[in-house]
């Protein structure tokens, strides 16, 4: 929380790992979004629809009904139009802080929702002619809805902790990370290509677009603050299903070898093998886990369900060996803090994007895919066309649909303390354990 409003800053990292998943941030509304919501406050007669309210605003909040892609043909127009929008509400004298000594959720009346209420009619999430009162009713619990989604929190419409701290951000901080992200949405004003897979790094997760719409859409991890993913555009070139997984050498010497220290069967149990340069394995008892330098051999991974990659690696040109790929750890798309890799991406439903991948490839339908992986076989696959695929961090935008959204400054970029996921040893050191995660990475 800024300083400015008198209050200390806050952990971004805790206020993450508290949240659920980013599953409507493509309904949530901003002030200029003709929605659902607005047409059930505005319709005649409105009484009819008071007892069907708080469904339908559920309903809305956690269904993506949007095919709109983030790099969409008025995504810079309209964040152009969100900065304008901000600026006046920052002349204005921005909006209220909200503190309240209760839990604020529907049937709660208190006089801090009067602040609530205000600070939601200004970002536009709840209209005003729903006005100002002590009570929590079901148009604050749309509101609230629309506001935790366009920010990817949990729309659940109750005003926990975290939603608070991330409503108290000022509105002055809010337009300087508009602003800065029209200079990145400005360098990607030029032809994508009619298909493109986008990765937007802060939100974590990823587009497959063609012809201006979004095909299928994934959840993502991506790399961590100690070692993140990397901004690139790129192409992707290849698909291998049951891939075999090569450790990086920063994996080898800060994760597997202290794992090895500890359980000499480890690598056994990973089916890993140790290969020297002729290709020739060497047996893991013959090396002297103590020594102070790893060994100079190649940790590979056998296919199959324990592989770091489960099913599948998809590879695009790029100096960093990095890569996307499937995972045997599904749990971690459960999680709103997906930022816990080495830098490579996982990805949800992995076998959807292959085959949109794969779709100018012959021989390889979806149900060729699916027969390659139950054989167990490596099997890489060039494709027939490469594909563009964009790494990149944007935190603020307003895509084709005009809603505005804001994600957290996960690599500490924006340039505003209080928008950077702050460092916590705790988190950094689960994220990198191999053990605990299936060799991710």
């Amino acid at each position: 929380m800024s300083k400015k409003n008198g209050t200390d800053a806050f952990s971004r990292r805790s206020f993450l790992r508290s949240a659920a998943a980013f599953g409507a941030a493509t309904w949530a509304g901003g002030a200029m979004a003709q929605d659902a919501l607005d047409e059930i406050i505005k319709a005649p007669r409105r009484g009819v629809w008071d007892d069907q309210f708080d469904a339908k605003a559920s309903r809305s909040a956690t269904a993506v009904v949007s095919n709109n892609p983030i790099f969409g043909p008025d995504t810079l127009l309209n964040t152009q139009n969100a900065v304008a929008q901000y600026q006046q509400i920052v002349s204005a004298g921005g909006w209220p802080q909200v503190n309240s000594p209760v839990r604020l959720e529907m049937g709660v009346s208190d006089p801090s929702v009067q602040a609530l209420r205000q600070r939601l009619i200004i970002s536009g999430d709840l209209p005003r002619s729903a006005g100002i009162s002590n009570s929590f009713d079901s148009y604050v619990d749309g509101a609230v809805k629309r506001f935790q989604a366009r920010h990817g929190l949990p729309a659940d419409g109750v005003l926990g902790e975290y939603s608070v701290k991330a409503i108290n951000i000022a509105a002055d901080v809010r337009l300087g990370q508009l602003n800065t992200n029209i200079v990145r949405l400005q360098s990607m004003s030029g032809d994508l290509g009619g298909r493109y897979v986008m990765v937007n790094i802060p939100a974590a997760y990823i587009e497959a677009v063609e012809n201006g719409r979004v095909a299928t859409r994934h959840k993502a991890v991506v790399g961590r603050l100690s070692r993140p993913t990397h901004i690139i555009n790129s192409k992707i070139y290849e698909v291998i299903l049951n891939p075999y997984w090569t450790a990086p050498r920063s994996i080898i010497e800060k994760d597997i070898v202290p794992l090895m220290r500890k359980d000499p069967e480890y690598l056994k149990k990973n089916a890993i093998r140790l290969l020297d340069g002729q290709g020739n394995e060497v047996a893991p008892e013959t090396i002297d886990w103590n020594a102070e330098k790893a060994p100079n051999l190649m940790f590979r991974q056998d296919p199959g369900k324990i592989n770091a990659m489960a099913s599948t690696k998809i590879n695009f040109h790029n100096p960093n060996n990095e890569y996307m790929h499937d995972t045997p750890s599904q749990g971690l798309f459960n999680k709103l803090a997906r930022f816990e890799s080495s830098g490579c991406v996982r990805v949800q439903n992995v076998r959807d994007l292959t085959t949109w991948l794969l779709r100018d490839t012959p021989g390889w339908s979806r149900q060729q895919i699916e027969a390659a992986i139950r054989a167990g076989q490596n099997s890489p696959i060039t494709l027939a066309v490469e594909v563009p695929v964009y790494f990149k961090y944007i935190t603020a935008w307003a895509a084709t649909d005009g809603i505005v959204q804001f994600r957290d400054d996960i690599y500490e970029m924006d340039g505003e303390q209080e928008l950077a996921l702050q460092t916590t040893t705790g988190i950094e050191q689960a994220a990198g354990s191999i053990e605990r995660e299936n060799l991710p990475q």
